[in-house]
């Protein structure tokens, strides 16, 4: 087996309702690949730091899937934790965080090493306990013209918005086995460093 681990983070909220929230489209883009992979891979769960864990091989990588049961604006401890677990010393070769963000529009994504936390707490949360200096997959859901943002992230999808959400979960499940293959860089060399759109 190779050296090399890829811990993916879904960010979002614990909670039947919360799971169609506008803030949990990191728990449903990293639900949505490990359903897919249940035939191709074993896939060992547990709870622990704070989280539910997902831990498989793939590609001969090590590879686990996060979701922070801390809610949103603490995901930072659960993360803090896991990192501290498997001993991760070089985070932007093993840290790949998967958001929501109003600043990209609902139905394409964006890939992004380093950076700011662009006003979402949860990832502002990880800044404060790790830094910076990790992987990002920031999924589009669009900005809302009153600008209650609170209330807007904590609302349900539309039936509509969860149609153009589905379309883009296959080419991100992609994504995901690409970075565990090949890494983030190369990855993003293959889909772009901006805005991808399913069509």
């Amino acid at each position: 087996m190779k050296d090399r681990l890829t811990i993916f983070v879904g960010l979002g909220n614990p909670g039947k309702q919360y799971k169609n929230t506008r803030h949990n489209v990191g728990f449903i883009v990293l639900e949505n690949f490990l359903e897919n992979l249940r035939d191709l891979s074993e896939i060992r769960k547990d709870y622990k730091f704070n989280s539910i864990i997902n831990e498989f091989i793939l590609f001969d990588s090590k590879v686990v899937c996060v979701f922070p049961l801390t809610y949103m604006n603490l995901a930072g401890i659960a993360v803090k934790q896991i990192i501290n677990y498997y001993k991760v010393n070089d985070l932007r070769n093993s840290l790949v965080v998967i958001n929501d963000d109003m600043d990209v529009d609902l139905g394409y994504f964006k890939l992004r090493i380093n950076g700011g936390d662009g006003g979402h707490n949860g990832v502002r949360s990880i800044i404060d306990h790790i830094g910076k200096d990790f992987c990002r997959i920031k999924v589009g859901i669009s900005r809302p013209a009153d600008k209650n943002y609170k209330e807007y992230v904590l609302q349900n999808f539309s039936d509509e918005e969860i149609i153009r959400i589905k379309e883009i979960l296959p080419t991100l499940s992609l994504v995901l086995k690409n970075i565990i293959k090949e890494g983030f860089v190369l990855t993003m060399s293959k889909v772009g460093t901006f805005l991808i759109k399913k069509n």
